[in-house]
């Protein structure tokens, strides 16, 4: 594959990039279209979106001032100095897609998204557990419904070194989600050196009382693959609409037709999801034809595959999207059954959310290739926040294969989980006092009876009382990927 050099030309700038922090990822059409004729007036030659639902465009022309004018009249806030400012993320976008929690409708999420009256610098989260559109621990604050209404789990993450957010002890109410938040941005987590605990005790002073127990664990549905294009009918006879381009760069002169179109049929917001594409909701059956004949006369494709959807590539960096492109090709070619998995490409510092990732290792010298390493989530469920190592250090050439094995291997697992499910309860007493784990990366086992002679562990040594820091002697996985037999 031919090497891109990072950063090569004025769109790959993200100094010379505005971006434009659509709260929640909603918007309506009529902003839309003066974010668009902006970004036109500017010499933009097209609109990106990013991974947290913000939409990015390039500067030809600084003209602070025109800036200030468009997102002042349309009460949207916009960045011009990189990661100064953070968006906040909904799931909002989901509704009508995916399958939702019973008591998060479209009001709560324009109630609490109203209530944030501050531009934050961390990154906020606000997501429903059951939809697997909108990733729940991107953030360094994370609300999560909960199934008591109106009651969110908070989780904490301030550091991409930590292996898992921090769940608060308490729940909390929706309306109180803006303080909280606020409250948390004050005590300057990145700085002071505070720890999680006393972080939430200073947020909670003066709401302690509106507060509820945590009574049971959040609890993840099971993954399911992402399809976000095209048409789809949902109740009532309405349809929503998924727009996708493949290199994510959105023509500004269908942008500007599409927003025309919108405001003619009605139509009253738009979503950005974290993949990168533009859900229009609401599309009524009198205008479907409408609608068809947009897409057809601008040649847009909206029969792109799973296998080329469910990618979370890193905004505006070529090197990771001509990967994916070289990966998507191949495994086309290789027939591979992609359900209920979801890839990224990471070449630099991000929190992956999907259940396999595929991490460049930069060559040590300018001619030395780039090597890769490929990682897979817990059960294969990204939001468990845990990985583990497939493989490390291989080339690009021999990743499709390899993927091609570790669909297997998710496939597999899905089969076990089906069996646990339906296993009935044994009443007889094992006679055997020890027991075996086993590793779920790599299948090694580990017998009490044994021990492990390669690290050092005598027989006879309990499992449960391995130091925390007790790695699988072939794949390195961590003891928490050890299942007990």
């Amino acid at each position: 594959m031919e090497e891109i050099k990072h950063i090569d030309n004025i769109e790959s700038k993200k100094s010379e990039l505005v971006r434009v922090l659509v709260k929640g990822g909603i918007l309506s059409p009529g902003d839309f279209q003066k974010i668009v004729l902006t970004a036109q007036k500017l010499g933009a030659p097209c609109i990106h979106l990013g991974s947290r639902q913000d939409i990015l465009f390039s500067l030809k022309d600084k003209n602070r001032e025109l800036l200030e004018e468009t997102f002042k009249s349309i009460q949207i806030d916009f960045d011009t100095d990189g990661e100064s400012f953070q968006n906040i993320v909904s799931s909002y976008t989901a509704l009508d897609v995916m399958p939702t929690t019973h008591w998060l409708a479209s009001h709560i999420y324009h109630y609490i998204l109203d209530t944030f009256d501050f531009k934050p610098k961390l990154k906020i989260n606000i997501t429903d557990p059951v939809q697997s559109l909108v990733p729940i621990f991107t953030g360094n604050i994370n609300f999560v419904a909960s199934p008591k209404e109106n009651y969110w789990y908070l989780y904490l993450r301030f550091s991409e070194i930590d292996p898992k957010p921090w769940c608060a002890p308490k729940l909390v109410y929706s309306y109180d989600l803006s303080e909280i938040a606020k409250k948390i941005e004050a005590s300057n987590p990145q700085i002071s050196g505070l720890g999680y605990e006393e972080i939430f005790e200073k947020a909670i002073e003066g709401i302690d009382k509106k507060l509820q127990n945590l009574e049971q664990k959040l609890v993840f549905g099971e993954p399911t693959s992402i399809y976000y294009e095209g048409m789809n009918r949902v109740a009532g006879g309405k349809y929503w609409l998924g727009l996708y381009w493949r290199d994510n760069r959105f023509s500004i002169n269908f942008l500007r037709a599409m927003c025309e179109l919108c405001l003619e049929t009605n139509i009253g917001k738009l979503s950005l999801t974290p993949w990168k594409s533009l859900i229009v909701r609401g599309v009524e059956e009198k205008d479907r034809l409408s609608w068809e004949k947009l897409l057809g006369k601008f040649g847009i494709n909206i029969r792109h595959s799973s296998l080329e959807l469910n990618w979370h590539v890193p905004v505006l960096d070529k090197d990771a999207q001509e990967i994916k492109d070289f990966l998507v090709r191949k495994l086309d070619k290789m027939d591979i059954s992609t359900y209920g998995l979801s890839f990224s490409i990471k070449t630099g510092h991000m929190i992956a959310f999907t259940s396999v990732v595929i991490e460049r290792i930069a060559g040590r010298s300018e001619k030395a290739p780039d090597s890769f390493n490929i990682l897979y989530s817990k059960d294969f469920n990204p939001n468990l926040s845990e990985y583990y190592y497939f493989v490390k250090g291989v080339s690009l050439e021999t990743i499709p294969a390899l993927l091609l094995q570790l669909s297997y291997k998710y496939y597999d697992q899905l089969n076990v989980k089906s069996l646990n499910t339906q296993k009935k309860p044994d009443n007889k007493k094992n006679t055997d006092s020890s027991n075996k784990y086993q590793c779920s990366s790599c299948l090694t086992i580990y017998d009490e009876k044994l021990g492990d002679r390669i690290n050092g562990i005598a027989p006879g040594f309990e499992f449960s009382k391995l130091p925390s820091d007790y790695c699988c002697p072939v794949c390195e996985s961590p003891k928490s990927a050890y299942r007990l037999l």
